[in-house]
């Protein structure tokens, strides 16, 4: 698939690129980005860094005026992706220009912690780019990934391309909305020892729950300007859940393998799937606590459901 092909049948085309080796992967990327540029489109590629290599040399001089991103940075939690990465890059754009970007946010390599976000994530790029004029590409190594997470391919992308043949096919699979709701599960259960800080907090107590967060995370030894990141996510949540979520919560602090991870949870509701991954327009008040989460954090896993929301974040240490 070209964005030639597809500028004239729908404004938003999200493809997943089904690839089995190194040379799959060069013919299913380096020609859309090519015709894409020779179009005089905007490229952005956010993909891993060995990946990342790959398409620049085979660029060769093409390289200068594409957009390179080591999606294990940028796109390390998966609830940033779309506003940091894929909206950013898309909305810095003049008005009503198409563009295409390369974007591969599922690798082997994921955690079972971070999966989940990942699919989700895939699913929610339709409904953060409807009607918008893109071409967003996406990689999947069906040689190195489990056969889930390439069935979820195939229902998060309308349209199948197979990397070796370059062949494109309807999803039949296609069901993004039962995606979202089916990733939407409990959090798994924190580790056997019970978190080291667990701390209720209402309106009276925003200040104290914050200053205990960032005690606990340096006591298990995250170290600055972490200790920020973990601070601004702390407050944002705490403060949320007091205005949204019935006006107090819970907060937990635990060590686990390399990361502090800082939970809240209170009896709200979240209705809205793209809360927290859609960027807030200029002038707008309110609306940036989950997204400066997303922002600050290198995982976010959210639950909600009728009996209240839990948000969970992960801080490398």
């Amino acid at each position: 698939m070209t964005p030639a092909d597809d500028a004239g049948f729908a404004p938003f085309v999200h493809p997943a690129l089904l690839y089995g080796d190194e040379d799959e992967y060069l013919a299913g990327t380096v020609p859309f980005v090519r015709d894409a540029l020779a179009a005089g489109e905007p490229v952005a590629v956010a993909v891993p860094g060995e990946r990342l290599r790959l398409i620049r040399d085979a660029l060769g001089e093409d390289a200068a005026t594409v957009r390179f991103l080591d999606m294990r940075q940028a796109g390390r939690n998966p609830g940033r992706i779309i506003p940091a990465v894929l909206r950013a890059f898309a909305d810095a754009q003049p008005t009503g220009t198409r563009v295409s970007i390369i974007g591969e946010p599922i690798w082997a390599g994921r955690t079972p912690s971070e999966y989940p976000a990942c699919v989700q994530h895939e699913a929610l790029i339709n409904a953060a780019f409807r009607g918008r004029s893109a071409t967003i590409l996406c990689p999947y190594d069906i040689q190195r990934l489990a056969p889930q997470v390439v069935a979820d391919a195939y229902a998060t992308h309308p349209t199948l391309v197979r990397g070796g043949s370059g062949r494109q096919e309807d999803s039949r699979a296609y069901a993004p909305g039962d995606v979202v709701a089916r990733y939407n599960e409990p959090l798994p259960p924190v580790p056997a020892v019970p978190p080291s800080l667990s701390f209720r907090f209402d309106t009276d107590s925003l200040s104290e729950a914050r200053h205990r967060a960032v005690d606990e995370a340096v006591r298990l030894g995250l170290a600055s300007p972490r200790v920020q990141d973990l601070a601004l996510a702390t407050a944002e949540l705490v403060t949320n859940s007091v205005v949204h979520g019935g006006g107090s919560g819970a907060l937990g602090v635990w060590a686990e393998d390399r990361y502090v991870v800082c939970e809240v949870r209170d009896k709200g509701h979240l209705s809205d799937p793209l809360a927290g991954r859609r960027p807030v327009p200029r002038g707008r008040p309110g609306g940036r606590g989950l997204l400066m989460v997303n922002l600050v954090a290198d995982l976010v896993r959210v639950h909600t459901g009728p009996d209240g929301t839990t948000v969970r974040c992960w801080f490398a240490r």
